[in-house]
């Protein structure tokens, strides 16, 4: 079956290209260094050919409101439309846990229209929502740092690692639509303050964090379930511990 992957050479796009293919699937990596624009639409039209299923995974270069917005907005209307005329019969694409629940943030907000769009496009389609990776606590740290100080609310989430995310994006690709939503999470809750406290400290990262139940997450308030999977989440099996064992 052939798959065409979205953001096919990044963190989760690569890892899926090279399951799909290691499944036996002809899984084909599209991105602008592959001669394929979402944004412009260039070599749509030819990757998509023969295609049965698309998996977009990409995300936006520039996470601005407007810039992520439009990015968005732009790339996923231009990707339905060039799979209505390819005659594409799966779509599936990588979004985030709580998204629904961050609309006061400008990248969120832009999570939240690619979906509808997907929805409202009449190809059948599932929709992956993920956890924070675990290769993403740095990044997490840097979105709420004021000069020295790390500012982050004591709510619940449930990171995971990359490659469990790509396995589970890639189980979806090759089943059925759902026509809905799939949550996947890591096997462990933590507590966000404490998590990133301890994982700068292991780093020798001299911020400090502190805690501060007003402190927003990417721009919008959260509460203590805000970032936690449903209860019918598959859970995914590489604990945190293991996942640092493995960055020796």
């Amino acid at each position: 079956m052939k798959v065409v992957v979205i953001g096919g050479t990044g963190l989760i796009g690569s890892k899926l290209v090279e399951k799909l293919k290691a499944h036996g699937h002809e899984a084909v990596p599209a991105a602008p260094n592959t001669g394929v624009n979402t944004l412009t639409g260039e070599g749509l039209a030819e990757v998509l050919q023969g295609a049965v299923v698309v998996v977009d995974v990409s995300n936006s270069p520039s996470f601005a409101d407007d810039a992520v917005m439009e990015f968005f907005r732009t790339s996923t209307s231009n990707l339905l439309k060039a799979e209505s005329e390819a005659g594409v019969t799966h779509h599936v694409a990588l979004s985030v846990v709580g998204t629904e629940r961050l609309q006061e943030s400008g990248y969120f907000r832009a999570k939240q229209v690619q979906e509808e769009l997907i929805k409202e496009s009449g190809i059948p389609y599932s929709i992956v929502h993920a956890t924070q990776f675990f290769e993403f606590v740095k990044g997490i740290a840097d979105l709420s740092t004021e000069g020295d100080t790390v500012r982050l609310a004591p709510v619940r989430f449930q990171p995971m690692y990359s490659d469990d995310v790509a396995a589970a994006v890639g189980r979806t690709a090759v089943g059925a639509p759902v026509n809905g939503v799939v949550e996947v999470a890591g096997p462990e809750a933590f507590r966000l303050d404490e998590f990133i406290r301890d994982a700068l400290a292991a780093k020798n990262d001299p911020r400090t964090v502190v805690t501060d139940p007003e402190a927003p997450y990417s721009g919008a308030p959260v509460e203590e379930t805000t970032l936690l999977p449903g209860p019918g989440a598959q859970l995914a099996e590489t604990t945190f511990s293991d996942w640092l064992a493995q960055q020796k």
